[in-house]
């Protein structure tokens, strides 16, 4: 399942350090929230790929692009 995200960083923030740490702390605190999943991972002992995807959009109006990541993963 593909999740997107439009996130707004300073360029002094590494992207790996930033993705990083959104997995890490979304993982932990999904696992507090959904003990369940801790038994179901529990032998791949984490919730994320270690891969990733971003993208720039430039300077597209933010309006636009959120229009594109809404209609993402939308039936046909």
């Amino acid at each position: 399942m593909t999740k997107f995200l439009l996130v707004n960083f300073p360029p002094t923030v590494a992207l790996s350090k930033l993705v990083n740490s959104l997995k890490g702390v979304s993982s932990r605190r999904m696992r507090q929230e959904f003990p369940e999943l801790a038994a179901h991972y529990y032998r791949a002992s984490k919730l994320w790929s270690g891969s990733y995807f971003a993208g720039s959009v430039g300077g597209a109006p933010l309006s636009i692009v959120r229009q594109y990541i809404e209609q993402q993963n939308r039936p046909v």
